[in-house]
């Protein structure tokens, strides 16, 4: 027998854990000392791993308590539905990782968050999802589809999606500076050889199709694309053009 300080030195658990279990008759201690402290064996020790490890599939310590007094426990069943509970935890969890993204770059992009607006553009998202993938079929070929995959998503922690944002944020942040300025015109250079890396050469009318769907505010949320100010799009379309016409000119002389 141990008491229960050597059983929290060799185990970690904690002495008020240790209480608590036996307080709710999960663990009752195998004996107890003249002066009431708490003793635990062999037994009580390899009941406490089996709790531990429980504890670390999810289950409730009510839940536990049953499945370790019951004899007849169906373990088959009990561990199905847990594994059912677990992968429902495990897609909430995965949504909430992708708009808490959506909201880390959202705050890149605008300076600010705005809580309303992206619980809106969240249900208004999840609720037009069909409506969504049938307005892309209508607007894109079947090779062309493939090339909305490679389009920086907002919500997303890769590498693209993130140089994106922060060049976007960047345009809006020194956009006063003009859309000749030195800083804006590097910011747009950088985003046409992001658009070759991604896209290579030969998928100009594929790009065409994608900004004119970007310029309208109706077409882009038909399309599922997150909404970008009409005034930053149409910034960004001038300091393009500038961009387009100053490297023409480079090619010339």
């Amino acid at each position: 027998m141990i008491s229960i300080k050597e059983v929290t030195k060799e185990t970690g658990i904690t002495v008020r854990t240790l209480r608590h279990y036996d307080h709710i008759g999960l663990l009752p201690p195998a004996a107890k000392t003249e002066g009431g402290h708490r003793l635990y064996g062999e037994v009580e020790l390899q009941k406490l791993q089996e709790i531990q490890f429980l504890k670390t599939l999810g289950f409730s310590l009510k839940e536990i308590k049953d499945m370790l007094s019951n004899n007849d426990w169906d373990w088959a069943e009990c561990l199905r539905n847990q594994l059912t509970f677990i992968s429902q935890e495990k897609e909430k969890l995965a949504q909430i990782e992708s708009t808490l993204r959506g909201l880390l770059n959202g705050l890149t992009m605008d300076g600010q968050i705005d809580l309303i607006k992206i619980q809106k553009l969240i249900q208004l998202y999840q609720k037009n999802k069909d409506k969504r993938e049938i307005y892309r079929n209508q607007m894109f070929q079947e090779k062309e589809t493939a090339l909305l995959d490679l389009l920086p998503n907002v919500n997303s922690g890769d590498p693209d999606s993130l140089e994106w944002v922060s060049l976007l944020g960047q345009l809006k942040q020194h956009k006063d500076e003009g859309a000749g300025s030195i800083r804006i015109q590097r910011i747009i250079r950088r985003m046409y050889e992001k658009q070759e890396e991604t896209f290579g050469n030969n998928n100009d009318a594929f790009l065409d199709k994608f900004w004119e769907i970007r310029k309208s505010p109706k077409k882009s949320q038909d399309a599922g694309f997150y909404p970008i100010e009409p005034e930053i799009l149409k910034f960004l379309e001038e300091a393009s053009e500038i961009y387009v016409s100053n490297r023409r000119d480079v090619h010339h002389q």
